[in-house]
């Protein structure tokens, strides 16, 4: 059960490598924090709180490797933790010369295809390799002995990004904060916020507004720079 994430903000923390693609990262280094006009529905990650959360798994074991490709997933595929804990090997699929997560069947049934960026392709490899896994469910239990045991992970992403959390600084974070960070990432680096919406899986782009922190600019209104006559 996810709990409610507490309110304020938190500060940003140096990144120790480089992982997301170099356009990506160009793009959101130019936003200076993640600060948001409009209603505050959760919290979002800087790049460098992003990045620091990323490093914070012992790759050097079955499970780091595992919780890497779980952090990834959520925070470069926008994916809700049900779905993370539901995603399958059958779901991985090149699509226009790129690797995506095809045929999602996400909230109240609605089925999207989502780009996987190369970093979180490279994740998700790592752990399937060194736990052998071919087929099926992505997400596997690892015991105290570092063995692959069961068939899919249960639910327990929540449990399980706490002690990253905390570790990286930020804690009290819930996956959906992870969630409305990728949401957050892709607007700072140019993304469209139809195609924010699609990525998502949201009915509405109200809600997407929503997850971005954002509210209509009448000010500087993006129509003002059409000039017909």
């Amino acid at each position: 059960m996810s709990g409610s994430p507490p309110s304020g903000s938190w500060r940003s923390r140096r990144p120790t490598t480089a992982l997301l693609a170099p356009e990506l990262a160009a793009g959101i280094t130019r936003v200076k924090g993640v600060a948001s006009k409009g209603v505050r529905v959760g919290n979002w990650l800087s790049i460098q709180q992003a990045q620091k959360l990323m490093n914070t798994p012992d790759v050097s074991t079955k499970k780091g490797l595992r919780d890497r490709a779980m952090l990834a997933t959520l925070l470069g595929c926008g994916l809700r933790r049900s779905e993370v804990a539901a995603l399958t090997l059958k779901h991985t699929q090149q699509r226009d010369n790129r690797w995506c997560i095809v045929d999602l069947v996400g909230k109240h049934g609605r089925v999207r295809t989502i780009p996987m960026p190369t970093w979180v392709k490279v994740a998700i490899d790592a752990w399937t390799a060194a736990a052998g896994i071919v087929e099926g469910h992505v997400l596997r239990p690892v015991d105290r002995g570092g063995q692959v045991r069961g068939e899919r992970l249960s639910e327990v992403v929540w449990q399980l990004l706490q002690q990253y959390a905390a570790a990286a600084g930020v804690p009290g974070i819930a996956p959906h904060d992870l969630r409305r960070t990728c949401a957050k990432l892709c607007r700072a680096a140019g993304g469209e916020l139809e195609q924010i919406q699609m990525l998502l899986g949201h009915a509405s782009v109200q809600t997407t507004e929503r997850y971005l922190g954002t509210k209509q600019d009448l000010v500087h209104a993006p129509n003002d720079g059409i000039r017909l006559s």
